[in-house]
């Protein structure tokens, strides 16, 4: 099963969110920054490596939140990881996305995120993780 990292990225109380431009898959769909493990990768390290790659920025550290599988139609099932990270070093580079927003928890369930996101939107709106 392929697995997910994905960054719940804050900052003065606000979720990081990045829409997809148009000429990627699903575009103009919102979701949070991250990407898939590689063979042999650790969740936090691709974490890591996809912050680095996607945001240039550096994470000193991350604490998974939240983990689930989710299948789209006709596609094998992916487990996705959610890790929360409250401190980065770098400015962030939006240049992989056609915007970005830093977006309060309760405004979140509004963005048209990708279908596998809708659970842990509706998490984070309701206060949880």
């Amino acid at each position: 099963m392929t697995t997910v990292v994905v960054a719940l990225l804050e900052h003065a109380g606000r979720l990081l969110i990045c829409q997809r431009r148009r000429d990627q898959s699903h575009a103009g769909k919102w979701e949070f920054p991250g990407g898939k493990v590689e063979d042999g990768e650790e969740p936090s390290d691709a974490l890591a490596r996809e912050l680095a790659e996607e945001l240039h920025i550096e994470i000193p550290f991350a604490e998974e939140r939240a983990s689930y599988e989710f299948a789209y139609p006709g596609k094998a099932p992916l487990r996705l990881v959610f890790f929360r990270v409250r401190t980065f070093s770098g400015r962030i580079d939006d240049s992989q996305f056609a915007e970005i927003r830093w977006e309060s928890r309760s405004e979140l369930p509004r963005y048209d995120f990708l279908e596998g996101d809708g659970r842990i939107v509706r998490e984070l709106a309701a206060g949880l993780h």
